[in-house]
């Protein structure tokens, strides 16, 4: 396993990703390099299989054995890994990075955001300004809100992230509900599954999780 100081929220970074993540003290600390980095880094190829009619920008890679259907559409810069399935609807808005067999369902959005290994999105999510770990599964119509309504800066425990758009960062084997919304600047360490209208933001691990849940 390579050396991760963010080991509590991963088990391990995306190799490709790996000088962004070393860089940060903090994790929110990456979303605004994403776009920037992925500009300079990606060699763009289409290894996959398109059915349909999809639009695909010139500023994308996408790795072999990944399937893109009919209807979707993936901006740049952005990678797509291998084994994956993005389905009809999906909307990659830039500045995306997604891992290996990963799902990006139907009328789900994802922009500024990292997607690691074996994570699903499957129906109707939006992931903006976020970083989704492995094994990570968001259910129908779950949302990971980025924005403020006073359009302020997102706080984490009273302190300013200097970020006016930032929507969660969901550790490895995360589950979350359906309809479920998260609030801006939602942190979540390994292992925690949630169900339920909302929640604050703010820095949770699975205990605490489940000592909320049972009040």
């Amino acid at each position: 396993m390579q050396e991760n100081k963010f080991k509590d929220h991963f088990l391990k970074t995306p190799d490709f990703l790996k000088r962004l993540f070393v860089r940060a003290e903090d994790l929110w600390e990456i979303l605004p390099y994403v776009g920037d980095y992925l500009g300079t880094n990606i060699a763009p190829k289409m290894e996959g299989l398109k059915v349909g009619e999809v639009y695909l920008d010139n500023n994308v890679k996408v790795g072999k054995g990944t399937i893109i259907e009919h209807g979707a559409m993936i901006k740049g810069p952005a990678v797509i890994g291998e084994n994956c399935e993005i389905r009809n609807g999906a909307y990659i808005r830039g500045n995306v990075f997604v891992g290996d067999n990963c799902v990006i369902g139907h009328c789900s959005e994802v922009k500024n955001s990292i997607v690691m290994d074996n994570t699903h999105l499957g129906h109707f999510n939006y992931v903006g300004d976020s970083i989704l770990g492995r094994e990570v599964n968001l259910g129908a119509g779950s949302i990971l809100a980025n924005l403020r309504f006073d359009q302020k800066n997102i706080l984490i425990d009273g302190k300013d992230t200097g970020l006016k758009k930032f929507g969660a960062i969901l550790g490895d084997n995360c589950q979350i509900g359906c309809n479920t919304v998260l609030n801006p600047g939602t942190i979540f360490k390994k292992g925690v599954a949630y169900a339920g209208n909302s929640l604050k933001s703010g820095i949770y691990n699975e205990k605490q999780i489940k000592e909320l849940l049972a009040k």
